[in-house]
């Protein structure tokens, strides 16, 4: 196991505060007693930023770093790299969401697009870092420190009650191997399940065969989540510490952001309410559970769908 708990402590306390101890309350009106932790309360609006900090913490300021990004890791980076004195260019596949895209900008990043997904996006920010020595390149869920960073949102949840399960979208795999690596050694019993969107199930599959899985093509409109090939080293960490791995539909997350936004007062993006989604729906046993929010920067369209729904 390369993800160190020595490490998520360092990182609980060099991460830019603003992306630590984010709330975290019993959603009432389940059956159940589910803790939701709103990683969207940070300027960012999503967990990312907790990886992406540490990881940069160990670079020079100055340094180039190049990333790939559907959105929110590319804004994290962009942040960090701000704060940190870095140049950084974030490469994007021409489908990205334009919120997404003038937030990266806004926050000091060169952003290129580079594709029509974000295989492409990947390839090419591989592609500029192999002809630029000088560049890091900085891969969601590859390097441990992005999975440590995340892992402190683990720190978070254990220091309170106990679960039964904690329940974690589930994309390039850094939010749900971090938080489990710190989970699994402080409260063996809870179990940790992924949750993959019906249409882009590629860490399911992944998981069922004990290495990395292409799927066709993804079919889904949680953007956040929609991996047609995880990364090998996501895989293997999450073939040791995740228990098992659910599927949502499209419909049972856009249900899940109706309620995120009625009952929390949160305007999830899909990809951010897949964890909710999957308690919502019966698919994860247990008494006592916990989720993160994550991700609220939805599509001018999904919110335009959204406010219709609120509205009925």
């Amino acid at each position: 196991m390369d993800l160190d708990l020595a490490n998520i402590e360092k990182a609980a306390r060099v991460i830019d505060p603003q992306f630590l101890d984010t709330p975290q309350y019993v959603d009432e009106l389940l059956d159940r007693t589910v803790t939701v932790k709103l990683e969207t309360a940070n300027p960012i609006r999503s967990f990312k930023g907790r990886g992406a900090d540490f990881a940069l913490s160990a670079l020079d300021p100055g340094t180039r770093v190049v990333c790939a990004s559907s959105g929110n890791f590319g804004q994290a980076v962009a942040y960090a790299g701000r704060a940190r004195g870095m140049r950084v260019q974030v490469f994007v596949p021409r489908t990205i969401n334009p919120g997404k895209q003038a937030r990266m900008e806004a926050f000091g990043a060169r952003v290129s697009p580079a594709g029509p997904d974000g295989s492409a996006a990947r390839a090419a920010a591989a592609a500029y870092a192999a002809e630029h020595p000088d560049v890091v390149f900085l891969r969601d869920g590859f390097q441990p420190a992005i999975a440590e960073g995340a892992g402190t949102i683990g720190v978070e949840l254990a220091a309170g009650q106990a679960f039964d399960a904690v329940v974690l979208p589930v994309g390039d795999g850094a939010l749900i191997s971090g938080v489990a690596r710190w989970i699994k050694a402080h409260s063996p019993t809870t179990r940790v399940v992924g949750v993959n969107a019906a249409g882009a199930p590629s860490m399911l599959r992944s998981l069922e065969a004990g290495h990395a899985v292409a799927i066709e093509r993804a079919d889904t409109f949680a953007e956040g989540i929609s991996v047609c090939l995880p990364i090998e080293e996501s895989v293997r960490r999450a073939r040791e510490l995740v228990d098992e791995m659910v599927l949502v539909t499209d419909e049972a997350i856009a249900a899940a952001m109706e309620r995120a936004a009625r009952t929390l007062g949160v305007l999830l993006e899909p990809a951010g309410a897949a964890g909710l989604a999957a308690i919502a729906t019966g698919q994860v046993a247990g008494e006592r559970l916990a989720t993160v929010l994550t991700g609220a920067n939805p599509r001018p369209e999904q919110l335009g769908e959204l406010l219709t729904r609120l509205a009925r």
